[in-house]
C-alpha cells in the first residue's frame, strides 16, 4: 500500500450493506480521530469517536471503524444513501455508502 501523506479515507465494505458496515482508514501520523454518518439531507446520523490512533492502516475488520447501522439513539437506520467523513487531525475526507434492507 501506498503510505498516504496525513490520512486516506477508504470505501466502506461491504457496500451496499444491512445491516453493518467496515469504514477503512490510513494514518501516516499519529491522530484524533472521529467518522461522522451523515443522511442524505445531511444530518448527523452517528457520530464515531475512535480516539488516538496510531499512524497505520486501519483497513481489516479487526482494525476499522465499524457502523452498525444504527443511529445515536441506537435505532436501525432505513434504507438509502448515507454519508462518512473522516476527521484526523487537521486532514478531513467524505465518502457515500448506500445501506438496502
Amino acid at each position: 500500500m501506498i503510505r498516504p501523506r496525513y490520512a486516506d479515507l477508504l470505501q466502506n465494505y461491504p457496500n451496499p450493506f444491512n445491516p453493518e458496515t467496515w469504514i477503512p482508514y490510513q494514518l501516516a501520523t499519529d491522530a484524533d480521530v472521529q467518522v461522522r454518518i451523515y443522511d442524505i439531507r445531511g444530518a448527523l446520523v452517528r457520530q464515531l469517536n475512535l480516539g488516538h490512533q496510531q499512524a497505520g492502516h486501519y483497513v481489516d475488520r479487526e482494525r476499522a471503524a465499524y457502523w452498525s447501522g444504527r443511529d445515536e439513539n441506537r435505532e436501525q437506520v432505513s434504507s438509502g444513501l448515507y454519508f462518512y467523513q473522516l476527521r484526523a487531525g487537521e486532514f478531513s475526507a467524505t465518502k457515500r455508502m448506500v445501506i438496502l434492507k
